[in-house]
């Protein structure tokens, strides 16, 4: 089962994939040598970034990630400005204090390698880590995969889990397994991934982690809404939430409100979101940072344009798309480097279009028909940063991918959950797709956007 705990994560930007992963493995990798009592032997520590991180690594601030992880930082403790100071010190005096703890000279750009031409079997994000002796011994190696979302794994992990694992109540593995256990229980989604999750955790635990998601969600919504000034990045984009906040509120207090405003505002959600993410501040994956603003925008459009909207709804909300979430990532794949921006966008706004539709109280079929509808649009979406940012055309796809989700909710509601094309037919379309598309369209910056907009 994949937990809410595990797919709506607490980060910083501006990527799950190329700033998270890379953050957790450098951590991990620091731990083993805690842990194998090498930690203060060490005299060096060489990474390589390889696949998608060696080609768009630099613009997502994959080397900064790995410096912070090596000094024992993780994406969801660390403060952004403290994490700045720390790259500082590493980059300028030539000297890193490996987990926190034992000083070592590391000069970035000797020790930190971006290779474009070693396989990757396994991944295309994958991380390669090295640490050495004094005399240059080989102390210990390893190789990690950065798999989407901010999980990561080591690149010789078994392919799935054990079985039985997990004991929860209500086992899923695809849609119409959920449907079954629906129908059998005769409960609605929200309630059997709640059962799910407090079999595994404290009832408080489960309410308190919700909520710290989604107070961070808001939090990063305000702060972008805010947010002035350029973006960093060889591209100089101006950040527009603000500007776009204005606007809207000079044409609220005018009472001047065009019928499609709600719809400006649901974008301004999601691109303040993700200028927050380009900036590198802190934000939720969503499953991932490239697609952090749609959730958050489409759960603040429910709490600010829909009545009955309470702290409880915005929680089960959570819950329907932390389900429908765990079968993208189960039974296809989140990662943009892997299936493209249908991994990521798309995934979001189907978590979010069932999300929503559990909100406004749709039945389980309304739910899945809500997802479905939502991913089926974004299929064949591609991965096409341009400068390796996580900038254009990734902050407006959010609030487009925010829109299609209510559009998607609003429409399966009208139905009565019957419909020909399954949620399960549409995930393993998307996988297939992702397989099909060609490497450069998959978080490469080497084709689409990426290729034909020239930087002057």
């Amino acid at each position: 089962m994949i937990s809410v705990f595990e797919l709506f994560k607490i980060g910083i930007g501006p990527s799950s994939s190329h700033t998270m992963g890379p953050m957790r493995a450098a951590r991990n990798f620091t731990e083993a040598l805690r842990e194998s009592g090498l930690l203060d032997v060490t005299a060096r520590v060489r990474t390589e970034l390889l696949g998608s991180l060696a080609w768009t690594g630099e613009g997502h601030g994959s080397g900064k990630a790995v410096i912070l992880g090596l000094a024992g930082e993780i994406p969801e403790e660390i403060d952004p400005a403290h994490g700045e100071a720390l790259i500082l010190s590493a980059t300028t005096a030539g000297r890193l204090r490996l987990g926190g703890t034992h000083d070592l000279a590391f000069v970035p750009a000797q020790d930190i390698i971006f290779d474009r031409h070693s396989p990757t079997p396994r991944h295309p994000n994958t991380l390669s880590f090295s640490a050495y002796a004094a005399d240059g011994a080989l102390l210990l190696a390893q190789r990690w995969c950065s798999v989407g979302g901010g999980f990561v794994l080591p690149e010789d992990a078994p392919d799935a889990p054990a079985q039985g694992a997990q004991a929860v109540p209500y086992p899923f593995n695809s849609g119409a397994a959920l449907l079954r256990l629906g129908k059998s229980s005769g409960l609605p989604i929200a309630d059997m991934v709640l059962a799910n999750e407090t079999a595994l955790r404290p009832h408080a635990e489960v309410i308190n982690y919700l909520d710290r998601i989604i107070d961070v969600m808001m939090e990063t919504i305000d702060r972008g809404m805010h947010g002035q000034g350029i973006l960093p990045g060889s591209l100089k984009v101006r950040r527009r939430a603000a500007g776009l906040r204005e606007k809207l509120e000079a044409d609220a207090g005018l009472n001047n409100l065009a019928p499609h405003a709600t719809m400006d505002w649901v974008s301004l959600f999601a691109m303040a979101v993700n200028e927050e993410n380009a900036a590198g501040g802190r934000v939720v994956t969503a499953p991932t940072n490239g697609a952090a603003g749609v959730v958050p925008a489409v759960l603040r459009y429910y709490r600010e344009f829909c009545p009955g909207a309470t702290r409880d709804t915005m929680r089960r909300f959570l819950l329907v798309a932390t389900a429908i979430g765990g079968l993208f990532k189960t039974n296809a794949s989140i990662s943009g480097a892997e299936v493209g921006c249908q991994g990521e966008v798309g995934v979001a706004a189907s978590m979010a279009a069932a999300g929503l539709a559990e909100a406004l109280g749709s039945s389980n079929e309304q739910i899945e028909n809500a997802a479905e509808i939502a991913m089926e649009h974004h299929l064949g979406m591609t991965c096409d940063p341009i400068g390796g940012l996580v900038q254009i055309p990734c902050i407006e796809r959010n609030a487009f991918g925010a829109g299609k989700a209510i559009s998607a909710a609003s429409l399966a509601r009208r139905g009565d959950g019957t419909h020909r094309v399954s949620l399960d037919h549409v995930v393993d379309t998307m996988r297939q797709t992702g397989q099909d598309m060609m490497t450069k369209y998959k978080e490469t910056s080497q084709g689409g956007l990426a290729l034909n907009f020239v930087e002057c």
